[in-house]
């Protein structure tokens, strides 16, 4: 016998939640943040074809649905409070649903979340979850807040997930075990949760990196008013990456995206605290650039020559 929606959902899908007032079974769910703290809510949408490949393992695939939302949400400085999920499917397949679901728990887990609600139909693979999550009244990160003197910093490595990209276009070559770790950054990325919380009060400004260093900064350089100069070279590469050659290296850096790390400013007279906010969520964080007046934004080189900036980023619409 088929699998019907309300199976599915009840079968892979329904678990009893503890945090929550209200889950999954009703119109709606009901969450209560705590007081004096403010609800943040972000979604985003998977597209078989636009946003993974149908190569991908179904537990990853469940993951990284997840991770990209958390994301958002490490970028704003919000602890997760739960997620809701809609789901196409062409048809109900059980294993499928049954490595999605594993892989989509298993950081819902590991970050104390649940799942309170959604939605499912048939058509093309398509995963939208809406995350939400708490922060205090006023203490929210923003794209808004950078200002000239600024340092930019940046977490982890970026760059592994487009490098990943190029083996599987053939435009690039690994050996095995180079491969599976930049395959893992993109199809398994980890949301840098604990390194958001970790900064509030000590950036003035983040964004999380999904189409794009240059073209993510972009957005807080419009919102602040104020321009940068990055220096490209600073970008922390993994060993993998930093054995390609130098376009290639720069190219995934700075245009790359589906890195998800923060992008994020701070006063340079905090430089320590930023550090230390690394050390506490155990993540690496680099110095990029600084921060200007003005509204240009400026490339150099480690020899402190202007780079080019040919670089683009992902737009839906025109890439």
């Amino acid at each position: 016998m088929s699998l019907g929606e309300f199976d599915l959902i009840a079968k892979y899908f329904t678990r009893p939640v503890r945090r929550a007032a209200l889950g999954i079974g009703d119109d709606c769910a009901l969450l209560a943040p705590a007081p004096g703290m403010q609800l943040a809510v972000t979604s985003d949408m998977l597209v078989e074809g636009r946003h993974f490949l149908s190569t991908v393992a179904p537990q990853r695939l469940g993951h990284k649905a997840l991770a990209v939302n958390l994301s958002d949400l490490a970028a704003c400085g919000a602890k997760p409070l739960g997620f809701t999920l809609a789901l196409a499917l062409p048809r109900a397949d059980e294993r499928f649903l049954e490595g999605f679901a594993h892989g989509m728990f298993a950081l819902a887990d590991a970050q104390g979340i649940e799942l309170v609600g959604g939605d499912t139909t048939q058509g093309p693979l398509a995963i939208c979850i809406t995350a939400m999550g708490e922060v205090p009244a006023g203490g929210a990160l923003l794209r808004s807040g950078a200002r000239a003197g600024d340092d930019l910093w940046v977490s982890g490595t970026p760059g592994d997930a487009r490098l990943a990209l190029e083996v599987f276009r053939g435009t690039a070559s690994l050996d095995a075990h180079a491969f599976d770790a930049v395959r893992e950054a993109m199809e398994q990325p980890q949301p840098r949760l604990a390194l958001g919380l970790a900064l509030r009060g000590v950036a003035t400004s983040a964004i999380d990196v999904s189409d794009g260093l240059l073209g993510d900064l972009g957005h807080i350089l419009r919102r602040s008013g104020v321009g940068a100069v990055v220096e490209v070279d600073a970008v922390p590469r993994s060993a993998a990456l930093a054995a390609q050659p130098l376009a290639l290296q720069r190219e995934c850096t700075l245009a790359g995206g589906d890195d998800y790390e923060l992008l994020f400013t701070a006063p340079a007279a905090l430089a320590e605290q930023v550090q230390a906010a690394g050390r506490a969520a155990q993540t690496r964080v680099t110095r990029i650039g600084r921060i200007e007046a003005g509204n240009a934004l400026r490339l150099v080189g480690n020899d402190g020559r202007a780079v080019p900036n040919t670089f683009g980023s992902f737009d839906h619409f025109r890439s």
